[in-house]
C-alpha cells in the first residue's frame, strides 16, 4: 500500500465528507481545521513555490482539489449576486460572499461600475481576503471587467473611443497603446480578466455590438486585435502584475441574420474560414489566454452546445490552449430560449461535452450542482474536469496571482494622466471621418457665431455609447465635471465667436421655434449633432437604419434657414444620413469617439486637426439593402460612403505604382515581390493619409470577393512631400483562400492590385490548379 502524506491524507478525508454528504457546515469546519494542520505541517506545498514549474504546480494543486473545488474553479458569478447596494454600487455582502465561496468553492467573479480606484482596491482587497480565509488550499480569485475601449469602468480612467473608431484610423498603434493603458490603469485594481478585445466581424449594420468591433474587414480586427493582446497581456509597467486578454466572441457572433442580438446566423463553411476564423487565429498566435463564446447559434447549432467549433476547430485545428468561458447565461440558454436541452442539467452537460471551462453563470450556482451530480452519475468524467480545471489553474498560475493576489494603491497617480489622455485624443483625432465639404466649407474660418443644436449637442453620454461608467452608460452627472460635450468644445474652440446652444428646434408655430429662428438669424453657421443614445447587447434592437422621425425632421428645419449646416453623427452603428445629406455643407461621422471625442471634433471644425480617418465599415444608403465592400461579383453594393471613405483638408496624389522582383509580370505559388507606389501631398496643408492596399482575384473555383483590403499604412506629409509607400506580397499568404475545410486554395490565374486610384495586374502561375 502507498504511504499517504499528511497532505494526502487530508485531502482524501476532505473527499470522503463531500462523498457521504456530511452537513456543510460541519463539513466545512472539519477540513478547514484540517486543512490548519496539513498547512502546519506541510509548510510549503510544490504549488505555493514560485520556482517550480507551472505545470508541475497545477498538477500538485489539482491532486489535491476535491470534485467540488474543482467545479468551483470552473464557475464565474457577477458582482450584482452578492453586491450591498447601500454601501456602493461596488461592494461586498460578506454573509452572501462568503457562502459563494465557502460552500461554491467559486473561483471566479465579474463586473462592477466605474467607481473611483479607492473604492475598487478596497472591494478587491476584501474580496480576495475573504476568499482566503475560506479556501481550504488559498486559491486565488480571479476577477473579469468588460474594459473594452479604455477603463470605462473606472472613475477617472481613460476611456478611449470605440474599436469601430479606432480602426476608422487605420492607425494599428492606437490600438496599442489603448491595450497598454488599459493594462496601466487597471492591474493595480485586481482587474486580472480583460474581456477585449472584440473580434467578431461588423458585416450587419443592424447589430447592435458594431461599435465593439474593429469593423468589417477582418485584417482590420487581426492587426489591430493582436497588437491589442500584445500590449495588454505583455505590459511591463504593470510588475508583479499581469493580465489576460479575452479574444471574444468566438465564432461568428457579428452575422445574425435578422440583426437582432444572439440570434441566428447562417454561415457556409468557406465564409466561416475567410471571414470569421483569421482574427481569432491570429489572436491565439499571439499568444491569448482565454475566448468567450458567441452566445448565439450557428446553422442551427448554439456555439455553446458545438463541440466542432469549441473542441475540433478551436482546439484541434486553430491550437488554443487557454481557457474558454461562456458568455452571460449561455449555458442556461441552451435549456431556456434555443431549446436544445430538455433542462438546465442537460445543458450543462452540452456546453461542458462542447469544450466550456467555465461558466458564467453569473447569478446562480445551480451549475455546480447540476456538474457534480453528472460527475457522480457518470455522465462527464472527472477527468474532463480536470481538463479544464488544469486550464485554469494555469492561468492563475501564470498570470501570478498566487504570488501577488492583492490590489495596490500607489500608483494610482497614473490613472487618467495627462500622458494617457493626450492619447486619447490622438485617437480621437485620427477616427472621425469626414464624409462631405461642399465648397470647402469646413474647416470653419472668420466665423463670428455659431449655432449648436441637437439631441447630442449637450451631452456627454452620448460620446462614450455602451459599455462607458456602466453596461448601458450612466445618468448624465456622473459623468466627468471636466468632460466636454460637442457644445463646450466648441465653445472652447472657437474663444472668439459667439456659440450659442440649443437642443431642440420644436415644432413649427412653437415658442421653442420661434427661439431657434431667432437664433439661426445671427449664426454664421449651424453645427447638428444628432444620432443614438447609448445601448449594448440587446437593449440595441432596432427594426430600421433610419433615425428617429424628428431628427430628420430638425435637420430639415435647420437647412431650411439656408445657413451653413453641419452634420455631426454620434452613434455606434450607420444610421442613414440619405435623408439629409443632399442639402448638408459638411457631414462627419464621429461615431463613439470617446471622452476627448468633443475636443477633437472642435479641432477639426476649425482646421486645428486635419480630419485623416477612413470609414471601416460601409456606409449603407437604404434600410434594405446593406452588404459589405468585399462582397461577390453577383452582387451590388448600394453603399453611400463606400469602406475606406473619407476626406481630408488637403489631397493627396497617387503616382508610379511599380511592381518588382517578378519576372513578366508571373509570380510562383511561393514566391516574394513588391509594390511599390508614391504618394504626394499636393495640398496646402499638413496631412495624414491611410493608404489602402486591396487586392482582386479575378477568378476562383470559390467565387472571390469584388476585392479585400491586404495592407495598409498611415503616413503625414507636409505640402508637397511625397513619400514611397511599399506593400510586400507574400504569394502564399496573399494570394490564396481557405477552402470550406480551412485549407488553403492556390489557383493559377490574375490579380488586380488597386492602391488609390492606381492598379496593376499580375499572374499567379505553377499552382498546378
Amino acid at each position: 500500500m502507498k504511504k499517504l502524506t499528511v497532505a494526502e491524507s487530508a485531502e482524501q478525508c476532505c473527499k470522503k465528507c463531500s462523498m457521504i454528504f456530511l452537513p456543510a457546515v460541519i463539513a466545512a469546519i472539519f477540513c478547514f481545521m484540517l486543512s490548519t494542520v496539513v498547512f502546519a505541517a506541510e509548510a510549503k506545498p510544490l504549488y505555493l513555490d514560485p520556482k517550480a514549474p507551472v505545470e508541475q504546480r497545477v498538477e500538485d494543486l489539482l491532486k489535491r482539489m476535491t470534485l467540488e473545488e474543482k467545479i468551483g474553479q470552473m464557475t464565474q458569478i457577477d458582482i450584482e449576486a452578492y453586491n450591498n447596494p447601500k454601501e456602493s454600487h461596488v461592494s461586498i455582502d460578506e454573509a452572501k460572499f462568503r457562502k459563494f465561496v465557502r460552500e461554491f468553492k467559486v473561483g471566479s467573479f465579474l463586473n462592477g461600475i466605474a467607481v473611483p480606484p479607492e473604492r475598487w482596491y478596497d472591494y478587491s482587497m476584501k474580496l480576495q481576503k475573504i476568499n482566503f480565509e475560506e479556501s481550504r488550499l488559498k486559491i486565488p480569485v480571479i476577477y473579469g471587467v468588460d474594459h473594452v475601449h479604455g477603463t470605462n469602468y473606472l472613475a477617472g480612467g481613460t476611456i478611449f473611443p470605440q474599436s469601430f473608431n479606432i480602426a476608422c484610423s487605420f492607425n494599428d498603434e492606437l490600438a496599442t497603446k489603448m491595450g497598454k493603458i488599459t493594462a496601466l490603469e487597471s492591474a493595480d485594481l485586481n482587474h486580472h480578466w480583460d474581456f477585449a478585445p472584440i473580434l467578431d466581424i461588423a458585416v450587419n449594420p443592424y447589430w447592435s455590438r458594431v461599435y465593439e468591433t474593429f469593423g468589417e474587414e477582418p485584417l482590420l480586427a487581426v492587426n489591430m486585435g493582436t497588437r491589442y493582446i500584445k500590449a495588454l497581456q505583455g505590459e511591463k509597467g504593470i510588475a508583479p502584475y499581469k493580465l489576460t486578454a479575452c479574444a471574444k466572441h468566438y465564432l461568428g457572433y457579428s452575422y445574425p441574420r435578422s440583426g437582432y442580438d444572439r440570434s441566428p446566423a447562417d454561415i457556409p463553411d468557406q465564409y466561416l474560414y475567410e471571414i470569421f476564423v483569421p482574427s481569432f487565429k491570429s489572436a491565439i498566435d499571439a499568444g491569448v489566454m482565454t475566448v468567450m463564446v458567441n452566445s448565439a447559434e450557428i446553422n442551427g447549432v448554439p456555439v455553446h452546445a458545438s463541440k466542432r467549433i469549441l473542441t475540433d476547430l478551436l482546439r484541434n485545428e486553430l491550437g488554443f490552449k487557454g481557457v474558454v468561458v461562456s458568455d452571460w447565461t449561455d449555458i442556461i440558454n441552451l435549456y431556456t430560449t434555443r431549446k436544445v436541452a430538455r433542462s438546465e442539467k442537460e445543458a450543462t452537460k452540452l456546453a461542458i461535452d462542447a469544450g466550456i471551462d467555465m461558466s458564467m453563470t453569473p447569478n446562480t450556482t445551480m451549475f455546480c450542482v447540476y456538474l457534480r451530480e453528472l460527475v457522480k452519475e457518470g455522465a462527464i468524467s472527472e477527468a474532463r474536469i480536470d481538463d479544464s480545471v488544469r486550464r485554469i489553474l494555469r492561468l492563475k498560475f501564470e498570470l501570478g496571482l498566487f504570488e501577488h493576489p492583492y490590489p495596490r494603491k500607489d500608483r494610482f497617480n497614473r490613472i487618467g494622466c495627462a500622458e494617457h489622455k493626450q492619447a486619447n485624443l490622438q485617437a480621437a483625432r485620427e477616427s472621425i471621418v469626414l464624409l462631405k465639404n461642399n465648397n470647402n466649407v469646413l474647416p470653419l474660418t472668420n466665423v463670428k457665431s455659431i449655432l449648436v443644436v441637437g439631441p447630442s449637442a449637450n451631452s456627454k453620454r452620448n460620446l462614450g455609447g455602451g459599455w462607458t461608467l456602466g453596461w448601458l452608460g450612466r445618468p448624465e452627472n456622473e459623468y466627468p465635471a471636466n468632460m466636454p460635450t460637442v457644445y463646450t468644445a466648441i465653445k472652447k474652440q472657437f474663444a472668439n465667436a459667439d456659440v450659442q446652444l440649443l437642443e431642440k428646434t420644436g415644432a413649427a408655430g412653437t415658442p421653442e421655434r420661434a427661439k431657434f429662428d431667432e437664433m439661426a438669424k445671427k449664426a454664421d453657421a449651424i453645427v447638428v449633432a444628432f444620432g443614438e443614445e447609448p445601448y449594448a447587447e440587446g437593449e440595441g434592437q432596432i427594426n430600421d437604419l433610419n433615425l428617429p422621425v424628428e431628427q430628420y425632421d430638425m435637420i430639415r428645419t435647420i437647412q431650411g434657414t439656408g445657413k451653413i449646416n453641419i452634420l455631426v453623427y454620434i452613434g455606434g452603428r450607420p444610421r442613414l444620413l440619405s435623408p439629409v445629406s443632399d442639402k448638408a455643407d459638411a457631414i462627419i461621422f464621429a461615431g463613439l469617439p470617446g471622452f476627448e471625442g468633443a475636443t477633437a471634433l472642435a479641432e477639426i471644425l476649425s482646421g486645428a486637426v486635419n480630419p485623416s480617418a477612413k470609414l471601416s465599415i460601409s456606409y449603407p444608403s437604404t434600410p434594405g439593402h446593406c452588404i459589405p465592400y468585399h462582397h461577390k461579383p453577383s452582387d451590388k453594393s448600394t453603399a453611400q460612403y463606400p469602406f475606406g471613405y473619407g476626406l481630408s483638408y488637403t489631397t493627396f496624389s497617387y503616382s508610379d505604382l511599380q511592381i518588382k522582383g517578378l519576372s513578366d509580370g508571373k509570380v510562383q505559388p511561393n514566391g516574394k515581390f513588391e509594390a511599390v507606389v508614391k504618394v504626394t501631398n499636393t495640398g496646402k496643408t499638413a496631412g495624414k493619409e491611410a493608404v489602402l492596399w486591396y487586392l482582386t482575384d479575378e477568378v476562383g473555383r470559390i467565387t472571390r470577393p469584388v476585392k479585400r483590403l491586404h495592407h495598409y499604412e498611415k503616413i503625414s506629409l507636409n505640402p508637397g512631400e511625397s513619400k514611397t509607400v511599399t506593400f510586400v506580397i507574400d504569394a502564399g499568404k496573399e494570394l490564396s483562400y481557405p477552402d470550406e475545410h480551412g485549407k488553403p486554395v492556390m489557383e493559377d490565374g490574375f490579380f488586380t492590385l488597386l492602391v488609390g486610384d492606381k492598379t496593376a495586374r499580375f499572374e499567379l502561375t505553377g499552382t498546378g490548379n
